[in-house]
């Protein structure tokens, strides 16, 4: 409901409302907070607190409970609920219409219906989420034209921890969006006109120490032959980094390329791509950066040691995974304690993501709140709210919370990086595009994209043979190709040994590697050093879900079946959108079935064949579990689903790949009996 309507809506669906007049409610919360009706505006509520749940209810997806919009906005007050039952009141006056009602209540939810209604920061948040650098110029002159100034400016409100914690965020996140805006529109209108120097000047008046917002403005003066004014700039931006301890280096590199670049009167302006700490040099090897702010304590400040210690462990659990640059924490904590924002910081380090939150205590529960955006677009990735039941219990809000983020901001960063790399020309990949690209065709789980995986990994190798992911992961698709028995078996072993080995001799310390090598020892039938390795790895990064996993796929064929459900499920758990989640729903069915428990083995078995990227051994699980659960005709429909598909595949086909100890081969053996899969 509320504004949460139109979130989900397609941007490209609609036409641009930025302008609309005709809505029949205008809620303007870039700058003061404004009602219009018929472009007419609307006298406010004097209370503060009304002014503020409207504002936070039209940002919000979907009803939020009278207890926590109490603990939002009222610090222990006699009677919470009769202010806010008075609130609403107020706003209804002010937002419904005859026969419009826009305060929606539904039990103990609340919520605002402005699904016919202009929200201004609901635009510029959707225009973001959609991706801003897809923006027609036109389009970007409209967002840039919605900001009138800070987010609800000058309204912030006493004794309201809560709240005042929202607010912060909130302003952070639409200041980062509209210098993403600035940032686009001065970048598409940079060659055609002295525009661009207002765009320009906006975004370095919020953002006055973006090394590219200073290196776009030394292109457009150079382009123009205005070599004094650059030598002016750089002067004043030079002292301005210095006076807060910045290096002024980069700036006077940036204003000496871009007077190189220009020489020619009639040269035109040369879109750069922003400055990054990771490209020091054409062809260095590259990785995405990664930020983590400190987490904003919402309701004490004597609990900040807790919010502060879980930024820390999150960095150092990142850091561990070996896969992202992480900036170290101390500069982190210099720059919450400066006031710096989330996009802010990301953009003054360079970084590509950062990751912030918040975290608050409510009655006997840890709520921690955590987003993952990119630094220079200001897209929120991913966000979460988990909720832990141990308010008090800092180690485990560490340790259970902390494994869950770590692994969620990797596996989101890996998405979105796989689903950038794909639309690179394959010809310009970098170390890390190569690697990524690889990652897409990889888990698709057929030969030839199999095929396609290695060869990226292989570019990527070669172009970083200090990265120890590219070769582990180069290892896993001979591990595919012996397992799945796309090639020669016994060759793709040794490879699959080999290149793991490569793995840990580039870097020992990373995670990955010692999961290659675990599964190249179980491919040799070396079980105990198999879990040896694996354990290293999750030892190394106990957020490391693919090691859990592993560990889980080893326990469940011939080791402690109880110990794989458990490890199954902690892989899920970190990491519930993984591309592997059709092997780990699968694992969890062997251990079942290892345990007597056949009606259970079948619901997680169909859960796993029934994945998009499940392939014929998976299907081949499923119909032996329904067979030992006794539903035959089921079994025997998806084994007749699995012969159209594959003529030739038989149960043998099935224990020759796995390694199953010798009942619950047994056990696997009647159930496909009892399935017509021989």
């Amino acid at each position: 409901m509320g504004a949460g309507v139109e979130t989900y809506e397609d941007p490209d669906d609609r036409a641009d409302r930025s302008g609309d007049s005709d809505a029949r409610l205008h809620l303007t919360l870039l700058g003061p907070l404004a009602v219009l009706r018929q472009g007419v505006a609307q006298p406010l509520p004097a209370s503060r607190k009304v002014r503020a749940l409207i504002a936070y209810l039209a940002l919000s997806p979907c009803a939020v409970g009278r207890g926590r919009l109490c603990e939002l906005l009222w610090d222990v007050p006699n009677d919470p609920r009769g202010e806010l039952r008075w609130c609403l009141s107020k706003m209804r006056s002010l937002l419904d219409e005859p026969g419009r009602r826009r305060v929606a209540t539904q039990g103990d939810g609340i919520a605002l219906d402005l699904s016919d209604c202009f929200v201004d920061a609901v635009e510029v948040g959707r225009a973001a989420q959609a991706g801003v650098a897809r923006l027609a110029p036109e389009r970007l002159r409209a967002l840039a034209t919605l900001f009138g100034g800070d987010f609800l400016d000058g309204l912030e409100i006493d004794r309201c921890p809560e709240f005042a914690g929202w607010l912060g965020a909130q302003r952070c996140r639409l200041r980062a969006c509209r210098i993403a805006v600035l940032e686009h529109l001065a970048t598409a209108v940079a060659g055609e006109s002295d525009e661009v120097f207002g765009h320009l000047d906006q975004w370095l008046q919020l953002a006055p120490f973006d090394r590219y917002a200073h290196a776009q403005l030394f292109e457009a003066l150079a382009a123009r032959g205005r070599l004094q004014e650059g030598d002016a700039h750089l002067a004043t931006a030079v002292r301005l980094f210095e006076a807060e301890g910045l290096d002024g280096t980069p700036l006077r590199a940036s204003w000496q390329q871009a007077r190189d670049r220009h020489r020619s009167p009639a040269a035109m302006i040369e879109v750069i791509e922003p400055p990054s700490p990771l490209r020091e040099a054409e062809g260095s090897p590259r990785r995405a950066a990664l930020a983590v702010m400190p987490f904003a304590d919402l309701r004490s400040a004597a609990d900040s040691r807790l919010s502060a210690g879980l930024a820390h462990d999150l960095t150092t659990r990142l850091a561990r995974l070996r896969n992202l640059f992480v900036i170290a924490q101390g500069t982190m904590s210099t720059l919450g304690a400066r006031g710096v924002g989330v996009q802010e910081a990301g953009r003054l380090l360079n970084v590509d993501y950062v990751v912030g939150g918040s975290l608050r205590r409510a009655a006997d529960r840890t709520l921690v709140s955590v987003e993952l955006s990119e630094a220079r677009t200001a897209c929120i990735v991913w966000s979460e709210e988990f909720d832990h039941g141990a308010a008090d219990d800092a180690l485990r809000v560490h340790g259970e919370i902390g494994d869950r983020i770590v692994a969620s901001v990797a596996s989101e960063i890996e998405l979105a990086e796989r689903n950038r790399a794909i639309l690179r020309p394959p010809n310009s990949l970098t170390a890390w595009e190569a690697f990524h690209r690889g990652l897409w065709h990889m888990y698709r789980y057929e030969p030839e994209h199999n095929r396609q995986a290695a060869q990226c990994f292989e570019q990527a190798a070669r172009l970083d043979p200090t990265w120890a992911r590219p070769l582990a992961a180069l290892s896993f698709t001979h591990f595919q190709n012996a397992f799945q028995r796309w090639a020669a078996r016994e060759p793709e072993i040794d490879r699959a040994f080999r290149t793991a080995e490569q793995s840990l001799a580039a870097d020992e310390r990373d995670p990955s590697a010692h999961w290659a090598m675990g599964r190249a020892l179980w491919l040799r039938g070396r079980h105990a050093q198999s879990l040896a390795g694996l354990e290293k790895s999750v030892e190394l990064s106990p957020s490391f879900a693919h090691g859990h996993y592993t560990l889980a796929f080893v326990h469940v064929q011939s080791g402690d079946p109880g110990q794989g459900i458990e490890r199954a499920d902690l892989s899920r758990e970190l990491s519930p959108y993984d591309p592997l989640l059709c092997v780990m729903l699968c694992a969890r069915a062997i251990a079942l079935v290892r345990l007597g428990r056949f009606d259970e083995a079948a619901e997680w078995a169909l859960k796993g064949a029934g994945r998009p990227n499940a392939f014929t051994h998976l299907q081949a699980i499923a119909t032996a579990c329904l067979g030992l659960a006794g539903r035959a005709d089921e079994a025997r429909e998806l084994a007749a689903a699995l012969h159209q598909a594959q003529p030739q595949y038989c149960l043998d086909d099935l224990l020759s790949t796995f390694q199953l100890a010798p009942e619950a081969a047994a056990l696997f053996r009647q159930g496909a009996r009892e399935g017509s899969l021989t």
